[in-house]
């Protein structure tokens, strides 16, 4: 991986014959800077990052950049690095903003929805010229026709269109049609639709209201008399001067915002049901309503504010969130990659295409079952760009074998294939040309590698060469010597004192001293109706351990705990340590230390460093 030279970006060394250029150490310096409290020269950093690089080159040379595993994350990731410089920005900022526009507007809809088949589009095509002209009830067809069956029992009436609330080609059909009109058949994704709008207002803004409710669940005339008979009492109360928010914690039964005093923060025009929304943007500043039904049951409302719309900026994350998981997130980098075509001068060969799929249609008839092979001896070239071409054997591994012989799913192969053909070379432009991408990019692959090789070189072997680690620590007891005597013992736990013992009586048995095999031994006899752990406790560490070794209280039983019997086995006292386990988190992290240290030597005869000291000292 190496980008080109230029005077504005010189190479600072080579290691291991790899070029290093100034761009990719300032980057990593100024990183590392950054993440630091103290602020590192230069010349300190050099050190650090010629060892990192080392480590890195020790990696390529172990094959570790060539395995499956690391291919794939790193392919992974670099296609999601170049993510934000192949968008095209003007179609961005236009989504955006076009979607920021419609927050200006209250729009009145309604809607027929009918399943996304083309049976259904065919009936709303049929039905739509009848409603233009007058000849068929737009309610009623709603009621008899539309899958939407909230709004269908309503004659297709939504209420107000929330922006961001519904896919964006409904969003987009009901803005982009006049008041008193009907919108075209167009497919939102879950169905077919045509939106009639009702009304179209400068948006009314949002309002923050406080609201008790008394639900009235199974709507019969005595639970309906009821809950109006609490609701009204509540509202004697407040008028009489009760506090509004304590009496929605105390009566109202919507439990989202009964703790909260009933606050249902800001919300515009279709957020709530019909006359729960014509209340709030009704009821003036500071005044409370009186009890009103919804389908849910009566509500008493507080208005505590009325305001205009959000600007931009507020909304911005909104929308910029809204767009990420709806089909616009992808239309930037469509619309890139639509430029990217042009200028590349790319092109598909429809007769190649088609003559594809008539070969494979013509294998099948035979019976051939080798149609993959065969067709993949096609050398005939499907698609075309400026320095490339996309061939059969490019597309046959995507593609399911009985697809083949369908021309337009061929051509469809072949479009994704000379599209990603496109992106690609575009990323290895990025790489070459912008020094952003390429140092975080390099960043990343020497990091995934750094971790691999330390992994196999430093952390894996401190905890698997267990002489090793064993005889540093004896070589370094000294370094580990404690100030006041530990206890050190197995704790066995149980959930009865019988169980208890039965674990001591046949840990008494076991004639390992390892202590993996032994609580090997032990889970394999108890499962898990015992639990074991093994601890070197000073006094005042543990509160079980206290108990069990210094004298201390019994620990209160855990409520609904499994473990509230438990004792020690083989606990004795030290005066200091006697093995590496007894301080291992220590003595493995300087065990490390000390193989990363070995390990660096070995690097720095292994392989060649020349650093740039005129180029360095330019950078001082």
């Amino acid at each position: 991986m190496c980008a080109k030279g230029a005077d504005s970006d010189p190479v600072l060394m080579t290691v291991d014959g790899q070029d290093v250029r100034v761009s990719e150490f300032e980057y990593l310096y100024n990183k590392n800077n950054n993440q630091q409290l103290q602020q590192g020269t230069l010349d300190d950093y050099l050190g650090m990052f010629i060892n990192y690089k080392l480590k890195v080159a020790d990696a390529r040379h172990a094959g570790l950049d060539s395995s499956p595993k690391f291919r794939n994350e790193f392919e992974s990731f670099r296609i999601e690095l170049a993510k934000p410089y192949m968008r095209d920005t003007v179609v961005e900022k236009n989504l955006i903003e076009k979607a920021y526009s419609h927050y200006g507007e209250d729009i009145l809809a309604s809607h027929i929805m009918v399943p996304p088949t083309a049976a259904g589009k065919a009936v709303l095509d049929s039905i739509r010229p009848l409603l233009e002209s007058g000849k068929a009830d737009f309610a009623t067809e709603a009621g008899r026709l539309s899958v939407d069956k909230s709004s269908a029992a309503r004659g297709g009436r939504l209420g107000y269109i929330v922006p961001g609330r519904f896919p964006w080609a409904f969003e987009e059909a009901a803005y982009g049609t006049d008041a008193g009109a009907m919108s075209p058949v167009f497919n939102s994704g879950v169905g077919y639709h045509i939106v009639l709008v009702e009304k179209r207002t400068p948006a009314a803004g949002e309002v923050n209201a406080d609201h008790i409710l008394i639900m009235n669940r199974d709507k019969s005339p005595e639970a309906t008399a009821k809950a109006k008979a609490l609701a009204d009492s509540i509202y004697a109360v407040i008028k009489a001067g009760a506090d509004f928010a304590e009496m929605a914690r105390k009566h109202s039964q919507d439990p989202g915002s009964a703790s909260r005093g009933g606050n249902l923060g800001w919300f515009r025009h279709g957020v709530m049901v019909a006359e729960f929304d014509s209340a709030a943007f009704a009821t003036p500043d500071g005044a409370v309503s009186a009890p009103f039904a919804t389908a849910f049951g009566y509500h008493i409302l507080r208005c505590n504010g009325h305001r205009g719309v959000q600007d931009f900026e507020e909304l911005k994350p909104t929308i910029l969130h809204a767009i990420a998981n709806d089909e616009r997130a992808n239309m930037p980098e469509k619309a890139y990659i639509a430029r990217l075509m042009k200028r590349r001068n790319a092109a598909i060969d429809h007769q190649a295409a088609t003559r594809l799929a008539e070969k494979a249609a013509m294998l099948a008839e035979k019976g051939d079952t080798a149609i993959v092979e065969r067709l993949g001896e096609d050398k005939a070239k499907l698609a075309t760009f400026d320095g490339g071409a996309i061939l059969a054997s490019d597309i046959l591994s995507a593609m399911a074998p009985g697809t083949l012989s369908d021309k337009d799913a061929v051509i469809g192969a072949v479009t994704a294939a000379l599209e990603e053909a496109l992106a690609n070379s575009e990323r290895d432009r990025l790489y070459e040309t912008t020094a952003d991408y390429r140092n975080l990019l390099n960043e990343y692959h020497d990091g995934i590698l750094l971790c691999d090789i330390s992994e196999q070189k430093v952390w894996k072997k401190s905890t698997d060469d267990k002489a090793g680690l064993e005889a540093f620590f004896k070589a370094h007891a000294s370094k580990y010597a404690w100030e006041s005597p530990k206890f050190k013992s197995y704790v066995f736990f149980a959930s009865s004192d019988s169980l208890l013992k039965k674990a001591v009586e046949y840990a008494n048995t076991l004639s390992t001293d390892d202590p993996e095999q032994f609580a090997a031994a032990m889970r394999k006899q108890f499962n898990r109706d015992i639990k074991i752990e093994r601890v070197v406790a000073g006094k005042g560490d543990n509160a079980i351990t206290d108990y069990l070794a210094f004298g201390g209280k019994r620990p209160a039983d855990k409520p609904n705990s499994r473990w509230n019997f438990y004792t020690s086995y083989k606990g004795r006292m030290l005066d200091a340590p006697e093995e590496a386990a007894d301080v291992r988190g220590a003595a493995v992290s300087d065990y490390q230390a000390q193989l990363e240290q070995q390990w660096l030597k070995e690097l720095h005869k292994k392989y060649k460093v020349k650093v740039n000291k005129k180029v360095f000292n330019s950078l001082k």
